[in-house]
């Protein structure tokens, strides 16, 4: 998400610091700022693109310095405001924090700290690390390391301290940081790009280490301060691949993080007893107990992750639910009220059609929740709860780990429904939400899929048509599966109930035409095989994604790719990752512009 850069070394810290931000700007962000130590420490910040720090810097007249750090703000905690950009001082303005991730439990440590007498100028969970620091004793590492043990969450700090002007402290928990190491001088950066200005020599710090960055060298330990020996490694790659994190495209690389990703929009939601916290939504869980209606509004991607919510919040909440393509939905007049809840989901929080379908429920007198990704966005500030997804900036216009992370939160938001309303025992939500944390790294597994797809895609680039069919919430699966290969390859394909192929799609079935089963284990899979066996007869070829064991499904199928066993609404979750990888390896070998696919927008903002 968020873009870090520090810098120690004999050459002005400032100038190098704003270009490798810069570098990083293929991220996304909503506010810059920058901190300098000349003596004191000096921090400016502003809300916006860098050409606004750029405007408050020559105002102020350049910081001097040789030792400094800047960041560039995705945000989660608070709006994008001067106030809320990073980085964030300590009561005295002597310690300064930058930060990427999320601080699960830093409402509890606000709290504590407020008490002790903090004033804190912030919404964000960053500056609780600031005060933290402050409370601590000893040279600033061991201070960080202290103050990381009272942290829940996942996220990198980088730290300055204006009484200890020759060092900059980072520390690495699962959000990644990076050290390039230079000739009397060192750039510490959450990402490749903003070190290459430099050097080409990166040290990699690792998970739980605490690294020490000054101008003659760099000391890494973990959090209990004892040394570890990490090894450099050479970059051979161009500044633009480097943004795309090694990756050839930012498609390959967004698929790639969809791990990260679901863990991020999972983190902070759950309590101590593995209940769902979600004071986040502000809303009266009176008001979500009365609730007899649910609709979903949404478009495009977001219209597939809706249909997964459907599925779960009525299988969880016996809650009847409606699902709309938002451009349709206030047009055919549907019945709202004070008792309906509407849900409506975008990536962006901008698409035009999903943003006025909310705002006809509202003036129905429907409460709206957001689900969306963008803090700031028109949808989230126009809803009455919003629940963000931190998947963090999706560059590529086809979504990918945006698709991932809204069905995560969907069936955050399903079960929290279930849980207020008394739908399920607290055990079973427990048992469903320990399932839930697995999904980071059953996803993982499935990205091992890569050579296998590369393989059947290459028989599949010369398609004309491609079919895709699933059951229950195998078929949103396969909308998805098809809407990616049509976008990115313009190869023609289409989704469909495998159980209405009979009613008249089964008519384009004929010899070679390539069918797309979602056969993964569910409660209708007897039924999947019978409909892959009437595609067969009719000479199909059959790619099917099923479970792991599955030993019956090799008869039926000329390919087979197996997802790991996942409780089957948490189905899709699994089964798009290889679907996505289809369409990306189909359109590149078709010779597509798979980040830019033709005639789209990432965020369609007219009707």
């Amino acid at each position: 998400m968020c873009g870090i850069v520090g810098y120690v070394g004999p050459d002005q810290a400032l100038p190098i610091v704003l270009e490798g931000l810069r570098r990083l700007e293929y991220r996304g962000y909503d506010s810059a700022g920058v901190a300098m130590l000349d003596g004191g420490l000096s921090v400016v910040k502003r809300a916006g693109k860098l050409s606004e720090l750029d405007g408050a810097l020559e105002a102020l007249g350049d910081i001097p310095g040789s030792v400094g750090m800047g960041h560039t703000r995705w945000a989660t905690h608070g709006a994008p405001t001067n106030a809320n950009a990073h980085p964030h001082t300590d009561c005295e303005a002597r310690i300064a924090v930058i930060h990427n991730g999320i601080i699960e439990n830093f409402t509890d440590l606000r709290s504590g700290l407020e008490k002790r007498g903090h004033v804190l100028a912030s919404e964000t969970d960053t500056e609780v690390v600031a005060h933290l620091i402050e409370e601590k004793e000893g040279p600033l590492a061991d201070r960080v390391r202290e103050t990381v043990r009272e942290l829940e969450g996942a996220y990198a700090l980088v730290v300055l301290s204006a009484d200890e002007p020759d060092v900059i402290v980072g520390v690495r928990v699962s959000s990644p940081l990076i050290v390039g190491l230079g000739h009397g001088e060192n750039i510490l950066a959450s990402d490749i790009p903003a070190v290459l200005q430099k050097t080409r020599t990166v040290l990699p710090i690792d998970e739980r280490q605490v690294v020490e960055v000054r101008a003659g060298g760099v000391r890494v330990t973990d959090l209990d301060g004892n040394e570890v020996q990490t090894g450099p490694f050479e970059v051979d790659w161009d500044v633009a691949r480097a943004q795309k994190g090694g990756f050839d495209d930012f498609m390959l690389k967004e698929i790639h993080e969809q791990p990260s990703a679901i863990r991020d929009t999972l983190a902070g939601r759950v309590s101590d007893q593995g209940l769902l916290a979600m004071d986040e939504l502000h809303t009266d869980t009176d008001v979500l107990r009365e609730v007899d209606k649910v609709f979903v509004v949404a478009c495009g991607t977001a219209f597939h992750s809706g249909l997964v919510a459907k599925y779960a919040i009525e299988h969880w909440t016996r809650v009847p639910v409606e699902i709309d393509i938002a451009s349709e939905f206030r047009y055919r007049d549907p019945v709202l009220g004070p008792d309906t809840l509407t849900l409506a989901v975008s990536q962006s929080g901008e698409t035009i059609d999903t943003l006025e379908a909310a705002r006809h429920a509202s003036r129905q007198g429907s409460k709206v929740l957001a689900v969306t990704n963008t803090i700031g966005s028109s949808l989230a500030r126009e809803a009455d709860a919003v629940m963000y997804t931190h998947a963090g900036p999706e560059i590529c216009v086809a979504a990918t780990k945006t698709f991932a992370t809204q069905m995560a939160a969907l069936h955050l938001v399903a079960l929290y429904l279930a849980q207020v309303r008394g739908a399920m025992f607290p055990v079973e939500i427990v048992d469903i939400v320990n399932r839930m944390r697995e999904l980071p790294g059953q996803v993982r597994r499935t990205l091992g899929l890569a050579e296998q797809v590369h393989a059947i895609a290459d028989e599949l680039k010369d398609a004309r048509d491609v079919l895709f069919i699933g059951r229950h919430t195998g078929y949103p699966a396969a909308l998805e599966g098809a809407l990616k290969l049509k976008e990115l390859s313009y190869v023609h394909a289409e989704g469909y109930p495998a159980g209405e192929l009979k009613h008249g799609p089964i008519a384009l079935v004929e010899e070679g035409v390539p069918v797309v089963a979602v056969a993964t284990e569910c409660h209708v899979y007897p039924k999947v095989l019978s409909n892959i066996q009437e595609v067969r007869a009719r000479g199909a070829r059959v790619i099917a994604v099923a479970s792991e064991g599955d030993q019956e499904i090799a008869a039926y199928a000329n390919h087979v790719l197996y997802v790991p066993r996942v409780p089957e609404l948490f189905a899709p979750v699994v089964v798009t990752p290889p679907l996505q990888m289809l369409a990306y390896h189909v359109a590149k070998l078709r010779g597509c512009d798979v980040d830019q696919p033709r005639n789209l927008a990432k965020s369609v903002t007219v009707e």
